[in-house]
């Protein structure tokens, strides 16, 4: 049995290697010709994994130590007894402390009120802790208003024209009645408060970015923190000038998060194939954080000095663009406190 490793997932190093032959490389590297003998992959959202990457393959299980899945085609899976395995919610926390330190950055506080725009794993737990530290929630998912009769949802138009923040949490979709692809477009914009603040930390393409710049300019957009890009590495130097904070996608990039992408990653596999004593992994010497969603705005603000500079971050993107690969993959993960 052989298993393929993107070489930039954390921890995972000498997990398998009791159990199965094990191939370490850049997940964007890993072609139809490295794929043709392994019978299971673990990556990131660096590798597609679509028919030209599977087919002719022994692969019949794919894991992504990711929380989102739109770089696998679960379709072509599906109907080729592929398994797919996704760490669903790994880094919500680590994204909600991005987003706080970006509030706190661009000077938006409790009162204020936040369009949450997708309300799942990282919606859901950004909404709970901001409602403690005292902000006006605005919670915004179509799919969830649909399945769930009666639930506090807001239609988009009603939450934007509010809002004096807007921060995205979807998945990328490319077609049906729930497209998210280039959802933030004119119209987008031009339905939010005149002077909001826009976060984007999903799904660069989710985003255009040619109207995100007009919005800018013309002032409805005030302030913009961009961690996801289209086209990434090679990034829009345009957006990346006028935006106040530039990340290069880390914005889960907490080193417990990261971890339990890795051990939601391990342990699927060790289901799949029996692997009884790695059920429970999980990396030595890593601190299980309790999660607190009940801080004070003044307690997250107090912490967040000692816990996260976004704005260090930000001047390392802006200073060295052409290194958006080499930053995010050497990133140096930050603890979670909340």
């Amino acid at each position: 049995m052989k298993i393929l490793i993107d070489q930039n997932i954390p921890f995972i190093k000498g997990v398998f290697e009791p159990y199965a032959t094990v191939e370490y490389m850049p997940g964007a590297a890993i072609t139809s010709r490295e794929a043709a003998d392994a019978d299971t992959l673990i990556i990131r959202t660096r590798t597609r994994c679509d028919s030209s990457l599977l087919y002719g393959s022994r692969v019949s299980m794919i894991a992504t130590a990711t929380i989102g899945f739109d770089h696998i085609d679960t379709g072509y899976c599906a109907e080729n007894g592929i398994t797919v395995a996704r760490a669903a919610g790994c880094n919500a926390y680590g994204v909600v402390q991005y987003v706080a330190a970006a509030l706190i950055r661009t000077g938006i506080v409790p009162g204020s009120s936040v369009a949450m725009v997708g309300v799942g794993s990282v919606g859901g737990a950004l909404c709970r802790t901001l409602e403690a530290a005292g902000f006006v929630t605005l919670p915004v998912d179509p799919p969830r208003a649909s399945a769930e009769p009666g639930s506090r949802f807001y239609a988009l138009n009603e939450a934007l024209g509010v809002a004096d923040a807007v921060t995205l949490h979807v998945p990328l979709t490319a077609d049906g009645p729930y497209k998210t692809e280039k959802m933030a477009d004119d119209s987008f914009f031009r339905m939010m408060k005149k002077g909001a603040l826009f976060i984007n930390s999903s799904r660069g393409e989710v985003v255009d970015e040619e109207a995100l710049k007009r919005a800018l300019d013309c002032g409805t957009v005030s302030q913009a923190v961009i961690d996801v890009w289209n086209g990434e590495p090679r990034i829009d130097g345009g957006l990346l000038r006028r935006a106040a904070i530039s990340t290069p996608h880390i914005a889960g990039y907490s080193l417990q998060g990261k971890a339990m992408g890795t051990a939601m990653a391990v342990r699927a596999v060790a289901e799949k194939y029996g692997f009884v004593e790695l059920s429970h992994w999980w990396p030595d010497g890593i601190e299980i954080v309790d999660h607190d969603t009940e801080l004070s705005w003044q307690e997250i603000c107090d912490k967040m000095a000692d816990y996260y500079d976004i704005e260090r971050d930000s001047r390392m993107l802006k200073t060295h663009p052409d290194d958006f690969e080499k930053l995010r993959n050497e990133y140096e993960y930050r603890r979670e406190f909340f």
